[in-house]
């Protein structure tokens, strides 16, 4: 059996958390031995955040908000889902639907819906926040198992791609290497190999400058490329927006981010030991939004747009809704304002955030401008 290691400072859990945590160690050990003792990072990472009935999305411990492990825009305030709306209501046409992917508390569907009446789907892998938003939205919303082969409209992936598991890389003067997860003295640990197949060949089209030290880590989202290019194929007519952490590959790979951008989120504490707890904590990379909008065109969408979230929710008019909040009445108006700078802060989530937008068959009128990127579109960058 593997024991538990990681940060001493953080928060421990309950015991029957720890249970669970253990549990889903044994299966990890279970597949260590069942493969000489070596997975890939992006394997791991599925298992602790995906395994049914023990990953830490498929489990029933909360995640979002002041009482889980960390908060999303949606949480923070209606403003940010109202604003979106504005967007989404451009790029709709008669006929079509919004399909969220992972909608975390249903916040962001349910703001979206008191502005727009069309109808909305949700396609949720975590059976325990479906729940919870069944809770919260009753019967407006329809959720579904899988990715419809064929969509019209708009689909919005919200601090999703994030979460997608990724290979863990590291370019060293003697080569590539596949950085993987064995089990070393009873702890879970990082155990390099020489990278192959698609992992090395993807890798060899990334140009990292090495530092001193001679080692340079970083990520590969391969998941994200094959998830985008199933949207392609699914995607009629119509547009994706993404919302989330990253850069565009010149700042991801940055000689500056030698030590690449993994993180994980435990009790609204952010550190990286991704073996701390598996199961319990949210495990992440930032997204390299260069590889999202090739694999993107390589599915037949072009990019409509790409901002960070600060201009793009001024572009949308968030400045104009929160113009609406009456200012003598404090219980609304100040978590109003509160939220509307966390949003929009460049030291907070207006810079670090962006906003990628592409699409299929829209007319030109919307195509061409789009309200979200009329002003401070990066997509030159890339």
């Amino acid at each position: 059996m593997l024991g538990n290691s990681g940060p001493t400072a953080l928060p421990s859990p309950d015991p029957q958390a720890l249970a669970a945590s253990r549990d889903l160690l044994d299966r990890i050990c279970a597949e260590l031995d069942a493969a000489g003792n070596w997975i890939s990072f992006a394997r791991y990472m599925e298992l602790v955040l995906y395994e049914p009935g023990l990953g830490y999305y498929a489990a029933g411990a909360r995640k979002l908000g002041a009482g889980g492990d960390f908060v999303t825009a949606p949480e923070l305030s209606p403003l940010f889902g109202r604003t979106l709306a504005r967007q989404v209501a451009q790029l709709l046409q008669p006929g079509d639907a919004i399909l969220e992917f992972g909608a975390g508390s249903g916040a962001l569907a349910a703001s979206v819906l008191n502005e727009i009446s069309v109808p909305y789907f949700v396609l949720e892998t975590s059976s325990d926040l479906r729940q919870r938003q069944k809770q919260l939205l009753s019967g407006s919303v329809q959720w579904l198992d899988r990715l419809p082969e064929r969509f019209c409209g708009v689909m919005l992936a919200n601090e999703v791609v994030d979460a997608m598991p990724v290979h863990a890389l590291a370019w060293t003067r003697a080569g590539v290497l596949e950085r993987g997860v064995c089990a070393n003295e009873g702890q879970l640990a990082w155990c390099d190999r020489a990278a192959d197949g698609v992992v090395f060949s993807e890798s060899r089209k990334i140009q990292v400058e090495l530092p001193p030290s001679g080692r340079y880590e970083s990520e590969l989202a391969l998941f994200a490329h094959a998830w985008m290019r199933s949207l392609g194929r699914s995607l009629e007519r119509g547009a994706l927006l993404v919302i989330d952490y990253g850069f565009p590959a010149r700042e991801y790979f940055h000689p500056q981010r030698s030590m690449g951008t993994l993180a994980c989120h435990y009790r609204h504490r952010v550190h990286d030991d991704p073996f701390y707890l598996p199961g319990l904590q949210d495990v992440t990379a930032h997204v390299d939004f260069s590889a999202l909008a090739r694999a993107a065109a390589e599915a037949g969408l072009e990019v409509l747009g790409f901002a960070n979230q600060a201009q793009f929710l001024v572009n949308c008019g968030i400045t104009d809704l929160l113009a609406e909040e009456n200012p003598a009445d404090p219980k609304r108006y100040l978590p109003a304002t509160a939220a509307a700078q966390k949003l929009l802060s460049p030291s907070e989530m207006g810079e670090l955030f962006k906003v990628l937008a592409v699409g299929k068959g829209l007319k030109d009128s919307v195509k061409d401008s789009p309200m979200g990127f009329i002003r401070g579109d990066r997509s030159g960058t890339l």
